[in-house]
């Protein structure tokens, strides 16, 4: 995807989860999707089914410049990651977090609104080091079984995308196992947080096609289930649909979609003055329980960088909040 000044290459990609289903193993598939995201660089992306191997594997092969935050569905490192790689030389976080899409969203693994699979979110508020603005990513994957379900995920991720990032410009990734379009909740989810989706926005967009293909060949103008949704104002340079195989395999049973977006500069709000992971908070506005340490290791993040002192000012009482939001 070509890049101009200050353009951010946006990608979500369900990596496909590594099962025992030959002939399109992760094995046979890690290579390519190593070799495509070599090629599109992007800054930013938001995978959905990689397993904790499966995120190494990736982090070994397309180098030391991007690092990756995520926490297993199930808990620590156990089940799928809705996983945040960036690339460092671009993007500093400042901030993470994760939260379930259930009635009880601090509750890790839960799942209470009928789903298949416990469902969730990771989100990262960072600084653009080339604009010096800052933005919140959330990335997610929404059921695939229960309409109800993803109906009250569209609810729960708009409401704490309006409660964590109130003023910030929001970047959203992820299978929404639903049609854009096509469907109420892609409706109500940006309307409801003030998004646009960047396929429609798109200046210049690519052929489309159905992200979900099976390993078969790509129908064109099929459903896209896996969407990027920006800020209300976010100029979209281009948006494409990556059909990418190599030696006649791809990467996974989804295509990755990409976006080239300007993101609105905003100074944003220093993390100090925001909920912050504690004892008994991972950063997701709420309650928990304690993160296991792994949720934040070595290879999630860089070095932080060194950083003026600066006096913490008292971090304000969500609960009123928090009691609202989860009625």
């Amino acid at each position: 995807m070509t890049d101009h000044a200050h353009g951010l290459r946006v990608m979500t990609f369900n990596l496909q989860l590594d099962w025992d289903n030959p002939p399109h193993t992760w094995s046979g598939r890690r290579d390519v999707a190593a070799e495509l995201l070599r090629r599109e660089r992007p800054h930013l992306i938001g995978t959905q089914e990689g397993l904790h191997g499966q995120l190494r594997d990736l982090e070994s092969a397309i180098g030391a410049d991007y690092a990756w935050i995520g926490q297993g569905r199930d808990g620590g490192g156990r089940g799928e990651f809705m996983a945040v790689l960036y690339d460092r030389r671009r993007l500093e976080p400042l901030a993470h977090g994760h939260y379930w899409l259930s009635g009880t969203p601090e509750v890790i693994a839960s799942n209470t609104w009928g789903g298949g699979w416990p469902r969730m979110v990771t989100w990262v508020h960072f600084r653009d080091l080339a604009t010096g603005g800052e933005l919140h990513a959330a990335n997610t994957h929404f059921d695939h079984v229960s309409a109800y379900a993803r109906e009250r995920s569209g609810r729960l991720l708009a409401e704490r995308l309006n409660a964590l990032a109130p003023d910030l410009p929001r970047i959203v990734t992820g299978d929404f196992n639903a049609p854009a379009r096509h469907d109420a909740v892609h409706a109500a989810l940006l309307a409801e947080a003030d998004l646009v989706d960047t396929w429609d926005a798109a200046e210049e967009r690519s052929p489309a096609y159905g992200t979900f293909h099976g390993h078969r060949p790509p129908v064109a103008g099929g459903e896209r289930i896996d969407w990027i949704l920006a800020s209300r104002g976010t100029r979209v340079r281009s948006a494409a649909v990556n059909t990418f195989a190599a030696g006649g395999r791809f990467p996974s049973d989804h295509l990755p979609v990409q976006a080239l977006v300007h993101v609105p500069a905003h100074a944003g709000t220093h993390p100090d003055d925001r909920p912050h992971a504690d004892a008994t908070h991972d950063g997701a506005l709420g309650p928990t329980r304690r993160i296991p340490p792994h949720d934040v290791s070595p290879y999630d993040a860089p070095t932080p960088r060194p950083r003026m002192a600066r006096r913490r000012r008292p971090l304000p009482d969500l609960s009123a909040e928090l009691r609202r939001l989860e009625r």
